[in-house]
C-alpha cells in the first residue's frame, strides 16, 4: 500500500506570521494537535500543541507570538508514493505520530498519522509504530 492510499488529503496549513493563538484555535476547531506551516508554497515547519505549550507558554511568550517563533523548523516528511510499511517503520524509529506528505516536487499533498494507518492498514503496523514511538527517551522526550 502507498502512503497516498492512507493519508489525509485535507490539511489545514498555518502561516508563519499567524499568532500562536490563531494556530491553537485552528487546532481546536479541527481537533488536531499539529499543523504544517507553509510560506511561499513551501513547507517551512510544523507547529504542534506541544510547541505552543513548551516554546510558547512555558517560555513566557504571549498569545500574540508568531507561529514562526515556536514552530519546529526541521521538517521530517514522507513521499506520497512511498510504501506504507517503510514509512511506518521510520515513524517508529524517529518517534513521531504523524508526518507531512509531499509529492516528488516537495509540495504538501497531505498528512499521514497513526490514526490514518490504523484505519486503513489491517496488518497492525500502526500498533508496532506506536510501541516504538512510546519507548522512553528520544529527541522529543520531556525528561533530561
Amino acid at each position: 500500500m502507498r502512503v497516498s492510499d492512507a493519508m489525509t488529503r485535507e490539511v489545514y496549513v498555518a502561516d508563519p506570521e499567524e499568532t500562536v493563538q490563531q494556530a491553537a484555535m485552528a487546532m481546536a476547531g479541527i481537533d488536531v494537535g499539529v499543523l504544517p506551516v507553509r510560506e511561499n508554497d513551501r513547507l517551512v515547519g510544523m507547529i504542534t500543541d506541544r510547541d505552543i505549550a513548551i516554546r510558547g507558554v512555558a517560555e513566557g511568550r504571549g498569545l500574540g507570538a508568531k507561529v514562526r517563533d515556536v514552530m519546529t523548523r526541521e521538517v521530517i516528511y514522507c513521499f506520497e508514493d512511498q510504501d506504507v510499511e517503510d514509512v511506518t517503520r521510520n515513524m517508529g524509529d524517529i518517534q513521531v505520530r504523524r508526518l507531512p506528505v509531499v509529492n516528488r516536487e516537495k509540495r504538501l499533498v497531505g498528512i499521514l498519522s497513526l490514526g490514518d494507518l490504523a484505519l486503513t492498514d489491517g496488518n497492525g503496523r500502526a500498533g508496532d509504530a506506536l510501541r516504538m514511538i512510546s519507548r522512553p527517551g528520544g529527541e522529543h522526550t520531556q525528561t533530561g
